[in-house]
């Protein structure tokens, strides 16, 4: 009789040990380490891994026989849900979305399901609320519930049986945590369960072409709980991010192999749900009438569309011998490089300030064409001097103080134009071949010029 093989994954980066370590040799983080009991292999050929992709009987095709009609995405029924997704829901996908609790997951794919179950056979499986609780939910967002299906389950293969027998075109498995397989003899959430319990139904969805959507936990640290190999294994993978006091949600996509990564939905929660913002620019950009030192708005790129942010800085004297430096929204170590750029190239010098930068809407942004805008914030409230509301930056910052170009330059500008922008400092190389009615667009190759222009 064949025993189950145990070995031990860490959680962090997926690596697989044959014992027990406290440091994961591969990444390097501490007691990451945990204890993973395979499943024993299913009986026949190719054992309990064969048709992992689609079909047992694969036969070797050339890529032009290929038919992608018969994979025709399908909409959520949400156009910024869709656009995160790179077009739509692919049948055979597995998707995987994360998020705080209390950011709306729930919401979102139950206003999701009841707007496909009027198009096409879906099943939605509960395990960790009742279904008088979802039943409650839906009653309340005010969804047509009369041909949703609903199953609470937590048995792997029990659900695969059922989803057999109904055929739905997607499925949402709610969530990926509390799901178990009876092979493997750990408790459900840990290591062994969610790694076989999200490889058995990406197979099943491979296999009977179901849309597959896996609502996933998150650490303390705002990452997808579980094996960082169980994103490996799913096609999508998206966070839906928003703190509970703020009526804002934003979608975004770290892993998709049908469309672009970092892509970028907004939502606001309302009494009814979430509803989709079509125009993110407009929310981002609520600005007082009055001018204020250390805020300028930048034009972002977020997956295939521009997006315009307000950035604030706050300088201030400080009374510690080490200043602080706090960055909201932006990354802290490129706060502080920059800083030694502004006193290297532009003569301005900040070793006893404290510096506090937020980017409004809680936005993240990790792309460099904040740098200018960033440092334009920064001078301003040193200065004490407000620039125009009509101005908007971008562009990268180099460490010899030369101002680099960013992707997308000719888009940023048109943005910031339709709505209702006139100035515009930004990158030599990205100024536009044509003139743009109603714009001044001034193109800068040194911080020192970007800083006399203001």
């Amino acid at each position: 009789m064949a025993k189950n093989k145990t070995s031990y994954v860490c959680t962090e980066c997926g690596a697989d040990f044959t014992r027990w370590h406290g440091q994961c040799s591969e990444c390097k983080s501490w007691n990451t380490i945990s204890e993973f009991r395979q499943a024993k292999p299913s009986a026949g050929r190719g054992g309990g891994f064969s048709g992992y992709a689609g079909a047992v009987n694969a036969e070797v095709q050339t890529l032009d026989t290929i038919d992608l009609t018969d994979l025709p995405r399908f909409s959520s029924g949400f156009a910024e849900f869709d656009r995160v997704l790179g077009g739509g829901i692919v049948p055979g996908s597995a998707i995987l979305i994360g998020g705080e609790p209390g950011a709306g997951k729930s919401t979102l794919l139950l206003q999701t399901m009841c707007h496909l179950a009027s198009q096409m056979q879906t099943l939605y499986i509960t395990g960790e609320e009742s279904l008088q609780q979802v039943a409650m939910r839906a009653k309340r967002l005010g969804l047509q519930t009369d041909q949703l299906k609903l199953l609470s389950e937590t048995s792997v293969e029990t659900i695969c049986h059922i989803a057999e027998r109904e055929k739905p075109k997607i499925m949402v498995i709610d969530s990926i945590q509390v799901m178990h397989m009876s092979d493997v003899q750990s408790a459900p959430g840990s290591v062994s369960q969610v790694r076989e319990s999200a490889a058995y139904l990406t197979r099943f969805a491979k296999q009977h072409h179901v849309a597959m959507i896996l609502v996933g936990h998150v650490t303390k640290d705002g990452n997808l709980a579980g094996p960082k190999v169980l994103e490996h294994c799913i096609d999508c993978s998206i966070m839906l991010e928003g703190s509970t006091d703020s009526r804002y949600r934003t979608l975004r996509g770290h892993k998709n192999r049908f469309g672009a990564v970092n892509e970028l939905g907004v939502f606001g929660m309302t009494g009814t749900g979430l509803k989709e913002v079509k125009n993110p620019s407009a929310i981002f950009l609520n600005r007082g009438e009055e001018q204020t030192p250390g805020s300028v708005v930048m034009v972002l790129w977020e997956g295939t569309r521009p997006l315009l942010v307000e950035i604030q800085a706050l300088v201030d004297h400080s009374a510690l011998g080490n200043p602080r430096r706090v960055a909201v929204g932006a990354e802290q170590n490129r706060l502080a490089m920059l800083l030694a750029v502004l006193h290297r190239h532009g003569g301005l010098q900040m070793n006893d300030q404290d510096v506090f930068v937020n980017v409004v809407g809680g936005v993240k942004v990790a792309e460099t064409s904040i740098d200018l805008a960033l440092l334009l914030a920064l001078v301003s409230s040193f200065r004490d001097r407000a620039l125009p509301q009509d101005l908007v930056v971008f562009g990268e910052v180099g460490l010899s103080g030369e101002i680099r170009p960013v992707p997308s330059g000719q888009e940023r500008i048109n943005e910031a134009a339709k709505h209702g922008f006139k100035r515009a400092i930004v990158p030599y190389n990205n100024m536009p071949k044509t003139p743009i009615e109603g714009m001044e667009v001034i193109g800068v190759k040194k911080l020192s010029q970007a800083l006399d222009a203001i």
